[in-house]
């Protein structure tokens, strides 16, 4: 029999939906049930591609005697974190506050049936292991707590109410003209915080900090900030070359087990790949290394082979499972011994030393996961041959041991829609593909944008999720705030005045339904979302940018872009309400650090009208050395341009440019060198190779 899940859409759901627990999705039915049958609520949080979630299913979900014991003592709810993550942010706040340490997934979390949590943790064996409780022994005695305990849990409740209320910013403050040196004082401890041998910020496990790496690149462009783009490019580098990073088939995992960027969680994700992919072409845009380049068209390889939706490229999916016939990373690892039967034996004396073959196996001390460990300059010099040689045996090997991969049971994919994520795919497939004149990325990018804006743009609303034919769930402040910035990207790699009208419908619904009209800043939930017991307001990056920070940045170009006071005005109460957490602690704050940046300096908007080769010439030119700039290339025949777009054209039919800063704007140019130093072209960091 299936429980109550069957009827899902998500991925993660209907993987319980067999399960002998009595499972319900989030919803009034099962919050019902528990005020009536008076029944605590046992709140499971996971997603699909979660290696540890598979763990405690097996172990306990998929176990009748555990679910025996679920079922008879409370009212069971799982929920997707990716379709629900306004829950996640609460109960993993929650849990924190309970149990003074971060949370995870799985999130178990026990709820009043006023949805109050008064008890929590993350994995739980069957079995008490790991110097953890078995799962078990624990369900009858927090079922006891809430017969027994009602007093205290609802005093406990009443302490946690009052201290997620207090993580909400309450008093804003005036931006001082001289807030720049928040932004040094960012990079400075971001430079006490990199990992100067291997990269990234501090140690295992290491994620990607994208948000940081895009502050230190950004930092970079406008002020030649020396290391700030060692931060961003060594990171980088070391990312690329590193477990983490798919050697074989692009695109990255979710994270490092190690300091050193071996061992990944095997997990690839939509987010993480977007944030990547415009951090690779913008550090390429700095320096040319080929190696940065490699990356961004192999990971823009792997996204357009596997997770592009449909015949049409309608959008990207949202994530590839870490396990593979239930064992982490068993689709990527290998024995040696098969990696010499698929090989030659020139291509194998090439690949061992490259990718560490000759090494003492890295994953599980049995197999080999693939890591670039030795440079093919050293290789070559070895084996007395040319670089060029070394490097066609590396990419003949690669191709056949891709080939075989290929052949094995593939890891899952969660095939669900998230604008948000796409919104972040969106913005990398736009921007690369500006970056590198590759048209059939920016195809993507307009079609993921198209299949947006017919199935999850509905009665001008957005909609956060789609899957089966199903578009659901009321979208969240991350969902319109990535749009729009992808929006933005977009329109620079190919207008569209289609993008440019969905673009301020989003900014409108942000001001309507998620500013906060007292204080400034932006809800995580509309006005008429759901009621839940905490409505969050964050300004810090994650793994993801934060919301407010993206849309801060975003209603402000749109708001320079449009001439719209409003937009500006709402990102500048953003900035001060979050002010004074950015003092204490601003490298926590990148985004809207990037979104004080240009307040406090408006970026330059260089309008282009013209037509043709010529066209393409001049936005060429300032895509490889302005890329500070908001470039909008619009051709002549474009009619019904709002006023502040609707540029005089050229009187000759050539090209002409009309560039912008805040209110501030010169008179028309119209020679290529004259447009380049107007835009204070910055020079070009060559990569110690």
């Amino acid at each position: 029999m299936s429980n109550h899940l069957a009827g899902e859409t998500s991925p993660y759901l209907l993987q319980h939906a067999d399960n002998p627990v009595d499972w319900y999705p989030w919803g009034e039915t099962a919050l019902a049930l528990a005020r009536t049958q008076d029944k605590p609520i046992l709140l499971s949080i996971g997603y699909s591609a979660c290696h540890w979630c598979h763990v405690m299913a097996r172990e306990s979900f998929e176990d009748h005697e555990v679910a025996a014991a679920m079922n008879k003592y409370f009212i069971n709810i799982k929920v997707d974190r990716e379709e629900r993550p306004d829950l996640d942010q609460i109960y993993q706040t929650a849990h924190y506050i309970l149990n003074h340490r971060h949370g995870g997934w799985p999130l178990t979390i026990f709820l009043t049936p006023e949805q109050k949590p008064f008890f929590g943790g993350t994995y739980f064996p069957k079995e008490p292991r790991y110097n953890l409780p078995g799962f078990l022994e624990l369900l009858p005695k927090i079922a006891e707590l809430y017969r027994t305990r009602r007093e205290d849990i609802e005093q406990q409740n009443s302490a946690l109410l009052a201290m997620l209320a207090e993580t909400l910013p309450a008093t804003t403050t005036d931006i001082s003209a001289s807030s720049c040196h928040l932004i040094e004082q960012a990079s400075a401890q971001l430079l006490e915080n990199f990992d100067q041998a291997h990269g990234g910020f501090g140690a295992a496990p290491k994620f990607f900090h994208p948000a940081e790496l895009k502050f230190c690149l950004q930092w970079y462009f406008s002020e030649e900030d020396k290391q700030a783009w060692h931060i961003a490019a060594y990171t980088l580098e070391k990312m690329a070359n590193g477990g983490v990073y798919d050697q074989l088939g692009g695109g990255f995992f979710r994270y490092s087990t190690d300091q050193y960027w071996r061992i990944p969680h095997f997990e690839k994700m939509l987010y993480d790949n977007g944030l990547l992919l415009q951090l690779y072409a913008d550090a390429w845009l700095a320096t040319h290394y080929s190696l940065f380049k490699r990356i961004a068209h192999e990971t823009v390889g792997w996204l357009m082979r596997e997770m592009q939706s449909g015949p049409k490229e309608e959008g990207y999916f949202a994530s590839l499972d870490a396990d593979s016939e239930h064992e982490e990373g068993k689709f990527y690892v290998w024995d040696k011994d098969e990696i010499e039967l698929v090989l030659t034996a020139d291509e194998y004396a090439v690949i061992a030393p490259y990718f560490g073959l000759s090494r003492p196996p890295n994953f599980e001390n049995k197999y080999w996961h693939l890591e670039i460990m030795q440079a093919i300059a050293a290789i070559a010099s070895d084996r007395g041959i040319s670089q060029e040689e070394v490097q066609q045996w590396i990419e003949t090997a690669r191709r056949k041991l891709f080939s075989k991969r290929e052949q094995r049971v593939h890891p899952g994919r969660d095939e669900k829609i998230l604008t948000s994520w796409n919104g972040l795919m969106i913005k990398g497939m736009a921007r690369a593909g500006r970056i590198f004149e590759e048209s059939e990325w920016i195809k993507s990018a307009m079609l993921a944008v198209d299949f947006i804006g017919t199935t999850l743009w509905k009665n001008n609303r957005l909609l956060a999720t789609f899957k089966d034919g199903k578009a659901r769930h009321n979208a969240y402040l991350d969902d319109y705030a990535f749009l729009l910035d992808g929006l933005l990207e977009l329109m620079q790699a190919e207008f569209r005045q289609s993008d440019l009208e969905l673009a301020r419908a989003l900014a409108e619904v942000l001001l309507d339904q998620f500013e906060d009209k007292q204080l400034g800043g932006f809800f995580f939930t509309s006005r008429d979302h759901e009621k839940l017991i905490h409505r969050p307001k964050a300004g810090q990056d994650n793994a993801i940018p934060s919301g407010n920070g993206v849309a801060a940045i975003s209603l402000q170009r749109l708001g320079y872009l449009l001439g719209e006071y409003r937009y500006l005005q709402s990102a500048e109460h953003t900035l001060k309400l979050f002010y004074p957490e950015i003092q204490r602690h601003p490298s926590a704050y990148c985004s809207l650090l990037l979104a004080l940046k240009e307040w406090l300096t408006p970026p330059q908007i260089v309008i282009l009208r013209g037509k043709g080769a010529l066209l393409s010439e001049w936005h060429r030119a300032l895509t490889l050395h302005a890329p500070a700039a908001i470039v909008l290339a619009l051709p002549i025949e474009l009619a019904g341009l709002p006023q502040s777009l609707n540029k005089a054209l050229p009187v000759d039919q050539s090209v002409n440019a009309w560039v912008c800063q805040g209110e501030t704007c010169l008179p028309e140019i119209k020679n290529l060198q004259e447009l380049l130093q107007a835009c204070k072209v910055k020079g070009r960091m060559i990569f110690p190779l």
